[in-house]
């Protein structure tokens, strides 16, 4: 089979396409063979060696979700048969012909959805409901959102307006992408390098991190908080938490899939159901070959994408 592995870190140019033996599903695991391979900014930050946890052991395969078809099945697997089509969480080593998934993230799709569709709502709605779950907005509170216009984004501007929150604010890298937030339900749009963000948000939902998370703290109004999910790290100023009485809350979806698997079931089965409704949009900016890794790599470094970027094997 063919995968892409980097056995350096670096930028687009580290990856590589070779071939190797196919992987065997373990206990717990399904063997799929890949339709569509979502490409995420943590991917992307984990082969320069950063990121969350720092970088992966070298060589390594990048990639943390797919969609699908099983052709294997692992010991102690219950609920799922060869020839299901699936989308799921892998966490790692996602960019290949084949690649095993836990079963228990793995989610079938529905027959009048795509491997592209369901690889580009499931995961990055999970972290956008996860993130707005987390947050609880109550009543008439605001919610801005970092890299509003990404793969998870995009899906949060549509669900905060969804679940009716009356102000939702886009901060993006480029007035560029305003048209297609608007057009998403933003009601403003705002971006990184203006002087000001507005008026502060009850809510900040983060993806971005590194540099800007002072910025997306100060977004937030005395008495929010800030819900940061993103790979990029950062400093937080503490002062401004004690000044501003603001709340800082981590999110990663590998511990929230463990501690919270019934609301995941439940944000799974939400998601499909708004999508097949026609409520919810999961926008996919592009769709490129496997051996095209390091050309969608330099999409998401350089920002350019609107929604999704798909690998298709």
């Amino acid at each position: 089979m063919r995968r892409v592995r980097f056995h350096a870190y670096g930028g687009p140019e580290v990856l590589r396409v070779e071939e190797a033996e196919p992987p065997v599903a373990g206990p717990g695991e399904l063997l799929v063979c890949s339709e569509a391979i979502g490409v995420t900014l943590p991917c992307v930050r984990r082969t320069h060696g950063d990121g969350n946890g720092g970088g992966d052991p070298l060589p390594a395969v990048p990639g943390g979700e797919i969609a699908g078809t099983v052709v294997a099945v692992g010991p102690e697997v219950t609920g799922f048969a060869v020839g299901d089509r699936v989308t799921s969480l892998t966490f790692k080593g996602s960019y290949a012909e084949l690649a095993l998934a836990p079963a228990f993230l793995a989610d079938r799709i529905p027959d009048d959805a795509s491997a592209v569709e369901a690889v580009a709502l499931v995961r990055s709605g999970q972290v956008a409901l996860a993130a707005l779950s987390t947050a609880a907005p109550q009543d008439g509170e605001s919610v801005l959102i970092t890299g509003a216009a990404s793969a998870t984004g995009h899906l949060a501007v549509q669900l905060a307006k969804l679940q009716g929150v009356p102000r939702v604010v886009a901060a993006v890298s480029s007035a560029a992408k305003a048209e297609f937030l608007y057009g998403l339900g933003a009601d403003e749009v705002v971006t990184y390098d203006q002087d000001s963000w507005g008026e502060p948000a009850d809510i900040v939902l983060d993806g971005v991190g590194g540099e800007l998370l002072p910025r997306a703290l100060a977004a937030v109004t005395e008495g929010g908080q800030l819900i940061f999910f993103n790979s990029g790290g950062g400093t937080v100023p503490a002062y401004e938490l004690l000044a501003g009485s603001k709340t800082v809350t981590g999110l990663t979806m590998r511990r929230f899939t463990t501690v919270h698997r019934e609301r995941y079931e439940r944000h799974r089965a939400q998601l499909w159901e708004l999508a097949g409704a026609g409520r919810l949009r999961a926008a996919v900016h592009a769709e490129l070959p496997l051996e095209e890794a390091a050309k969608a790599h330099e999409i998401i470094e350089a920002r350019a994408n609107l929604g999704k970027v798909v690998l298709r094997p």
